[in-house]
């Protein structure tokens, strides 16, 4: 039930920034919906017919799922094609509506955090809504020595040239803004949640820092066994994984107990477990 409505309030996102900024404001950021864009606008200028964004992204996807079927089954496809029909159905329901004023920062500042708002809620699923996603992991099953995200980037980027063409250089500079906007924003969903800090603690005094982090932090701390290249001496060195806030607190523990402690920290993508994010949440 969540990861339904994951998808449904993801795919309304994506619609909204399509309908409210990406349309209206000629900005290509990519993918069949990109597409879609551009076709609009060569539609109203060599005919009377405006072919609508949603009715392109039916199109345009109807031979992309049949092609996945055959390569990646219909269990995937089921769920990928219903939220490929949410999507449709958001972009034919929602009006096009622009921005009250024509400012192309604030457009995509709007336009990524909403798009990135719902790709990182459909991608928590597991899933996707079709388009270049899905035709990327296609042709990476005929193409295993090329990473399927440089497959994504160069579909993406051909989109984008493409649009360059079709409404010029200027919504197409801002367009590039969103979409890493987006990226970072869909990021920050599916990870930031989940991320951390992991501390390495190299000191005599090992025992107490583990104790008193066990202690005061409730963090499990794993102690290992090491030895200096230089002197020949073993050393125990601890690690343990904490949230960002309990870094400062961990480092105090340290210089308590011993001033002269080698340590080092990095980051840690996601965390999941006790203590944590429960695994597959």
């Amino acid at each position: 039930m969540i990861r339904w409505f994951k998808i449904l309030i993801g795919t309304l996102c994506m619609a909204m920034a399509v309908n409210f900024v990406y349309e209206p404001m000629h900005m290509v950021t990519g993918g069949v919906s990109g597409t879609a864009i551009i076709i609009k606008g060569l539609s109203m200028n060599w005919s009377d017919f405006e072919i609508p964004v949603w009715m392109t992204n039916i199109l345009l996807n109807i031979p992309i799922f049949l092609w996945g079927y055959f390569v990646r089954g219909k269990r995937y496809l089921r769920v990928t094609f219903v939220a490929n029909l949410f999507f449709t159905l958001f972009l034919f329901c929602i009006p096009v509506i622009p921005i009250r004023q024509k400012d192309y920062f604030l457009a995509a500042l709007y336009g990524g955090i909403l798009n990135g708002t719902g790709l990182g809620l459909v991608f928590s699923t597991g899933y996707s809504t079709g388009g270049t996603d899905l035709l990327s992991s296609i042709l990476h099953k005929y193409m295993p020595q090329v990473p399927i995200a440089r497959i994504l980037f160069c579909l993406d980027a051909a989109v984008i040239a493409a649009g360059i063409f079709t409404f010029g250089s200027h919504s197409a500079a801002y367009a590039v803004f969103a979409v890493f906007l987006s990226s970072k924003v869909m990021d920050l969903i599916l990870t930031g949640v989940r991320a951390g800090k992991q501390i390495w603690i190299i000191s005599e005094e090992y025992q107490k820092i583990g104790s008193q982090i066990l202690e005061e932090l409730h963090r499990g701390v794993t102690s290992l066994d090491g030895r200096g290249v230089y002197s020949n001496r073993k050393k125990n060195v601890l690690v343990c994984l904490a949230s960002a806030r309990e870094i400062a607190r961990i480092l105090q523990i340290v210089e308590k107990n011993d001033d002269n402690a080698f340590v080092f920290i990095q980051d840690v993508k996601e965390i999941m477990g006790e203590g944590f994010v429960k695994i597959g949440e």
